[in-house]
């Protein structure tokens, strides 16, 4: 499993608009769902500094998420685009390989 994580920081006049777009029906979703290999996203929402996010994407593969980027570049871009008024800042923290073991949800003993 590849995974994904970003660090969103939003307005609070933002915050709601960015956890519909962010969140499971959202835009984002929505996009990574035409692709093959897309497992999943979540959206946590800290509860000691409001307006600042975390998005989880989970792919099967770096393989797919890399075919995704590729076939679906434009409307990637576009997308990102248009959400970026909902942000301060947005950080990418890091692309992972779920640990040999290690089941997503559950840790390894």
């Amino acid at each position: 499993m590849y995974v994904i994580v970003w660090e969103f920081e939003t307005e609070p006049r933002s915050q709601r608009e960015f956890e519909r777009v962010s969140g499971p029906a959202g835009v984002w979703v929505q996009l990574f769902r035409q692709a093959d290999g897309y497992v999943d996203t979540e959206l946590l929402r800290d509860e000691e500094k409001p307006g600042r996010y975390f998005t989880i994407d989970r792919w099967e593969s770096r393989a797919a998420f890399d075919a995704f980027k590729q076939r679906f570049a434009a409307e990637y871009e576009a997308t990102d685009r248009e959400c970026a008024t909902l942000t301060v800042r947005e950080t990418l923290l890091g692309r992972f390989q779920v640990a040999s073991g290690a089941a997503p949800g559950r840790p390894s003993s």
